[in-house]
């Protein structure tokens, strides 16, 4: 496994808040991950930002009747805030509307352009005559072709997946007007994909490290054949193309979007005073880069992306995993901010706590298949596996070992055979854990780590300290002592999903340097204008590279602080509640 890794996460549309979808999606995952290998000492550069481009985003702006920049820099903000929130650790997460973004974007626009990778062409679009405007991407919608699908966009289908052009689609109506558009020309920019065709299949079939859901559904697509797609669209807002003479068109945002990652990765490099850093991640043959998305950006980052890095430099990295996660469904239902079926992160963190959130979402994880949040598996996980086979674990032992051994950690007899084992099963834990968390298989993970809690919680049934301490107050001890090195490492095995009360408990035995590092607001000026991003400041540990995956090594004698409880119990009352708002006035549209 290399120590260099980059996590690349899906740069979200800033024209409305984040839902638990999205979180679930590509954004949680990828901490869980990033958290992982920081606790093992890997060199972490984990990068996104806000996608302030595109229909999404003019769509919105219209609808509101301000301006894309009022738009993306009110919702970029909220997610600024939400990525605290919840704890996503972003090394850097920015937006592209950055002149470190336009110019690489329009670098390697202009390099594929000048080799003929892309070219102009004439294609067909829609065009709404009533409202005197091309018709791109999502200002269309109609019927897919492929699928049947009626609410398809202009540029891809959300039921299948599949990649559109305009034209293709049945039964097309204007988002702005609702009229049915006509059929004109326009000139722009096309992608030579066919080019790479043999290169991609090659290059897919031989990751056979890649969730099949992912691998198969890129070989299929490819085994259909690709064709040219445009790149440039007739719109008023999004980076211009570089060449002369034709500076009116604008990028595409999914040809400007991915390129996020590395223009992303050159202003973290900038950001910290090293400019030539980002290349470890990008130019070591020995790194490995993973992306984290939903299912549906999926060709995006597998073929399109792919092409782009191929035909502007080969000593860039070309993903190593495309984690793509299915889609998270609510209460059996799809979410939806017209139907205002939706749970949205700033709504949710006012009235809950983060670590509940988190275990949930990846113990349910889309990892494989699409999966359903509802309230009573929330509530039902919190109480009755949260709480009771790990708060409760933490709370009873620590309160036992501050009362009953004046606020230190007991000094052992010589340990039994049961002790060994116990502390044997936590050691293979880490590995087995590890494992998991490598392979991007957190819901399989997590399962893991709480069948470890559960097997403390057996030591503890046999060993009973609470009624031997009045017969053998030395056994009682012994077991005690054992019992607290199990939790503090349980502690690290479950950090990645609980690095909140993670840390809470890291306090309560007495150690001073924090499990991670912080994150931080930060305003970066430009030559024309500022912008706003959150960073991570990493802990002492994390820069120098200490692994901290492993075994506890508490010793005897060592001060612990008087536990408070790590979780709250949530009435199942709240279950109806919260099922009764959904679909309502309620749910604040966002």
């Amino acid at each position: 496994m290399s120590d260099t890794i980059g996590i690349f996460v899906a740069w979200p549309y800033a024209n409305g808040d984040l839902h638990l979808g999205h979180v679930a999606g590509a954004y949680l995952p990828a901490d869980v991950f990033a958290r992982y290998h920081r606790l093992k000492g890997n060199r972490v550069l984990m990068v996104s930002g806000s996608d302030t481009h595109g229909t999404p985003i003019t769509v919105q702006a219209k609808e509101e009747g301000v301006t894309p920049r009022a738009v993306f820099e009110r919702y970029h903000h909220q997610f600024l805030k939400g990525w605290q929130g919840l704890g996503i650790t972003f090394d850097l997460y920015t937006h592209t509307d950055t002149e470190n973004h336009h110019a690489i974007a329009q670098s390697i626009f202009r390099k594929l352009y000048e080799q003929e990778d892309l070219y102009v062409a004439t294609e067909k679009q829609l065009y709404d005559e009533q409202a005197g405007q091309f018709l791109a991407d999502r200002y269309v919608e109609g019927t897919c072709p492929y699928c049947g699908f009626e609410n398809a966009r202009g540029d891809q289908c959300d039921n299948c997946g599949r990649t559109l052009d305009a034209p293709e689609l049945k039964n097309p109506r204007s988002r702005l007007s609702g009229t049915t558009p006509v059929i004109r020309e326009s000139e722009h920019f096309f992608i030579n994909l066919p080019a790479y065709a043999e290169e991609l299949r090659q290059y897919i079939e031989a990751q056979e490290h890649w969730r099949p859901t992912v691998r198969n559904f890129v070989l299929a697509w490819l085994k259909e054949g690709l064709k040219p797609r445009s790149m440039t669209r007739d719109l008023g807002w999004g980076i211009p193309s570089p060449v002369e003479g034709w500076e009116q068109k604008v990028m595409y945002v999914w040809f400007e979007a991915v390129i996020g990652y590395l223009s992303g990765s050159i202003e973290w490099a900038k950001n910290q005073g090293t400019p030539e850093a980002w290349e470890k991640w990008w130019k070591d043959k020995e790194a490995r880069t993973y992306y984290f998305i939903g299912k549906d950006n999926t060709p995006f980052h597998t073929v399109l992306w792919v092409t782009e890095l191929l035909g502007y430099d080969r000593e860039l990295n070309i993903p190593y995993d495309v984690p793509a996660n299915e889609f998270l469904n609510l209460e059996g239902q799809q979410f939806s901010k017209s139907r205002r079926w939706a749970i949205w992160l700033p709504d949710f963190l006012e009235r809950y706590d983060p670590d509940p959130l988190r275990y949930y979402l990846t113990a349910i994880a889309p990892e494989t298949k699409d999966a359903d949040f509802t309230w009573d598996g929330f509530v039902t996980r919190n109480n009755s596996e949260l709480i009771a086979a790990w708060g409760n674990l933490a709370n009873r032992v620590l309160s036992f070992a501050h009362k009953r051994y004046d606020g230190k950690v007991p000094v052992p007899q010589a340990l039994d055979k049961r002790d060994k084992e116990l502390l044997q099963t936590i050691e293979q834990g880490f590995e087995s854990v590890g494992a998991l968390y490598e392979q991007v298989r957190l819901r399989d993970a997590l399962k893991e780590a709480m069948s470890l809690a559960r097997e403390v919680n057996r030591y503890l049934d046999e060993k009973a300290p609470w009624k031997a301490i009045k017969e053998d107050p030395g056994a009682a001890g012994t077991s005690v002592y054992v019992a607290l090195r199990a939790i503090d490492s349980l502690k690290i095995i479950l950090a990645p999903v609980l690095p909140h009360t993670s840390q809470q408990l890291h306090e309560f035995f007495g150690y001073q340097e924090p499990l991670f590092g912080q994150q931080r607001e930060v305003h970066y000026e430009e030559a024309t204008r500022g912008h706003d991003a959150v960073i991570y400041e990493p802990t002492e540990a994390e820069q120098g590279s200490k692994n901290r995956w492993k075994l506890s090594t508490l010793q005897p004698g060592t001060p612990i602080q008087p536990p408070t409880p790590l979780f709250k119990i949530l009435d199942e009352a709240i279950i109806e509640e919260e099922v009764q708002r959904l679909g309502t006035d309620d749910i604040v549209i966002r």
